[in-house]
């Protein structure tokens, strides 16, 4: 009967039990730039710990115009609650929005699938905070002024100084916390949305007339208002000069254009791109971009891609799998139309090696990256490993590519084709294969669920979490 499972393993052409040096290989392993020496989790918790000091800045504001013995029964303790939510689900959302400014500083040091996530999660709170805050503020005015709740909503939204306004900017958040729910975004066109997306921009310029004249820890404090306004006005200043200023002036130093384009075999094109001085841009291995396509129905919209080969000073490669929206229209693409880059991003670089053996775990169009970082990684014969994960051959990508990658860099290679269940790859097999795994750095790229999967699988046969390397593609 036939496997469920094929493991189909090449080790170039050499014993890995009597290893020889690749031509051209590095006998040391580099250790990463000191800013990327703390672990992930220390990283992302020093981030942590300044968003928390900020968020106790504010309180501290709330709790200063809130002295003891001011709230005098119910109406008092709730309107108080409602001040509360308001000011903090407004930080909560500034600092969603600087999490996704594309500050490159922020990518490297935390890593923009990771930023994404946090993105997310901050629009959960916004969305509950500022949901408790309007409806406590309604509750404890109409409690003080002894009407009924609507009586007092109506009165709230047509009287109150710019509040219509708040009113609105409360409603386009709901709308975007809506649209991106899992549930709702997966049956959505990507740039759908993303247009509704940028409506949380607008969102927080129309609720910020209504904060500086109605709320009472604002309008009669200087040093508090300054201190908002500056919240203000910091991921301001990141949108405009990474998502705005940045782009434009890349294009305008390295005119990018497109090459040319190649099928790779069934819905997957690799597409070659040419610019000048593109070693300025210090780009690794490892690392994406997002591409903005200079046609007539692409121009507008910007999605994030790996490159697939090592870049050098005038040409960048991306392949891409073309089953979506934007993607499927990628392989009309002609010679010479205008490209707009933003990047690089992504933090999971050959930079991050510490171990002299490396670890490539890819699964789906993950490998793209990972060929780059093949092309480009330092070792000795047998030091470097590569598992390439995908549901049939059909899936697999770049292979020719992949094969001869192996061979020239003394590399083990294996493809592990098969459905999902049961595990393709559990412990036992990956330690027969592989007896000193723990000893790599293991980089990993894929879909959410595959590098959780994988990492997973990593740590149980031992590797050390300071050694996995992850990057998922949801962002």
């Amino acid at each position: 009967s036939q496997p469920r499972h094929r493991f189909v393993r090449c080790d170039g052409a050499v014993s890995v039990a009597a290893p020889r040096a690749a031509a051209g290989a590095s006998r040391g392993a580099p250790g990463p730039p000191a800013g990327e020496r703390l672990p992930q989790s220390t990283r992302e918790w020093s981030v942590a710990a300044v968003v928390a000091i900020g968020a106790a800045a504010v309180v501290a504001m709330w709790w200063g115009d809130t002295p003891a013995g001011s709230l005098h029964g119910l109406a008092d303790d709730v309107t108080a609650i409602g001040r509360l939510t308001g000011l903090l689900g407004t930080y909560v959302l500034l600092v969603g929005v600087a999490l996704l400014a594309r500050a490159p500083w922020l990518d490297r040091f935390i890593g923009m699938d990771r930023l994404a996530v946090w993105h997310r999660r901050t629009g959960e709170y916004v969305v509950t905070l500022l949901t408790a805050h309007a409806a406590a503020s309604v509750v404890g005015y109409a409690l003080t002024d002894r009407v009924g709740v609507v009586s007092e909503a109506r009165t709230v939204a047509l009287r109150y100084p710019d509040m219509l306004m708040a009113v609105v900017a409360l409603a386009l958040l709901l709308m975007v916390g809506g649209v991106s729910a899992r549930a709702v975004r997966s049956r959505m066109r990507y740039h759908t949305w993303y247009f509704l997306h940028l409506y949380t921009y607008l969102a927080v310029v129309l609720a910020l007339p209504h904060q500086l004249a109605t709320g009472q820890e604002l309008a009669d404090h200087p040093l508090s208002r300054g201190f908002w306004v500056a919240l203000h006005l910091v991921p301001a200043a990141m949108l405009l000069a990474y998502r705005v200023g940045a782009p434009l002036m890349s294009a305008r130093r390295h005119r990018m254009r497109v090459a040319s384009v190649e099928r790779e075999g069934g819905d997957v094109v690799s597409i070659t791109i040419r610019g000048r001085h593109l070693d300025d841009l210090g780009t690794e291995p490892g690392q994406f971009f997002l591409w903005r396509f200079l046609t007539r129905d692409r121009w507008w919209q910007a999605h994030p891609f790996s490159l697939s080969a090592r870049p050098d000073a005038s040409r960048l490669r991306i392949t891409v799998r073309t089953n979506g929206d934007f993607t499927s229209g990628l392989p009309a693409l002609h010679p010479g139309t205008r490209v707009i880059a933003e990047g690089p991003y992504g933090n999971v670089t050959l930079q991050r090696r510490t171990r002299r053996k490396v670890l490539l775990i890819g699964g789906g169009i993950g490998i793209a990256p990972l060929r780059a970082m093949l092309d480009s990684v330092s070792a000795r014969a047998g030091e470097v490993s590569v598992i390439y994960r995908a549901s049939t051959d059909d899936d697999v990508v770049l292979r020719d590519e992949l094969d001869a990658l192996a061979a020239r860099r003394r590399a083990r290679l294996a493809y592990v084709i098969g459905p999902r269940d049961p595990d393709p790859l559990p412990p036992d097999r990956l330690r027969a294969s592989l007896p000193d795994v723990a000893e790599h750095d293991a980089f990993v790229f894929g879909s959410g669920g595959f590098v959780d999967h994988v990492t997973s699988l990593l740590r149980r046969v031992g590797v050390p979490s300071a050694q996995i390397h992850a990057e998922r593609f949801e962002f």
